[in-house]
């Protein structure tokens, strides 16, 4: 039986990561897969705002989930932010999304976090499924300044 490892991602794990990120992004935009792309990966796991883990089927990378460390202004303490999380298709419905989570939250509480916050797009019907199970919602609504709009005003 193979076990599930669950860590931190570093530029070693850039060729693994690379056609996870494309997969991803053909699950959300739809249209033609992209090519994954080992650079962009190593650019990512390189970034100094940005933290990447991942779950290992044995050896191979089957999931990661990116999030940022931010400061909270109203009690000066710091949140985890979870901005993308994507699992293998052939790896669903096995509590690896779950695991990361839970890995994040206790990561949440090394580091003194108030809070894991998670913005997921609102058609992301199995995501939104997973956090409402295991979260609370919050009482803000989130939205975005598309910058491109207001830079020719």
């Amino acid at each position: 039986m193979t076990t599930t490892e669950i860590r931190a991602l570093g530029l070693d794990d850039a060729h693994q990561l690379a056609p996870l990120i494309a997969e991803n992004a053909q699950a959300l935009k739809r249209g033609a897969p992209r090519r994954p792309d080992e650079y962009y990966a190593e650019r990512i796991l390189g970034d100094k705002t940005a933290e990447v883990i991942g779950a290992f089927n044995g050896e191979h990378l089957v999931a990661f989930a990116v999030f940022f460390d931010l400061p909270e202004l109203i009690t000066g303490l710091r949140i985890g932010q979870l901005d993308d999380i994507y699992v293998h298709p052939d790896f669903r419905n096995q509590g690896l999304g779950r695991k990361m989570i839970d890995r994040l939250v206790i990561e949440g509480q090394s580091r003194g976090w108030l809070h894991l916050r998670w913005i997921v797009p609102g058609k992301n019907t199995p995501a939104v499924a997973l956090y409402e199970k295991i979260a609370e919602p919050d009482h803000r609504k989130s939205y975005i300044i598309p910058i491109d709009r207001i830079a020719g005003d």
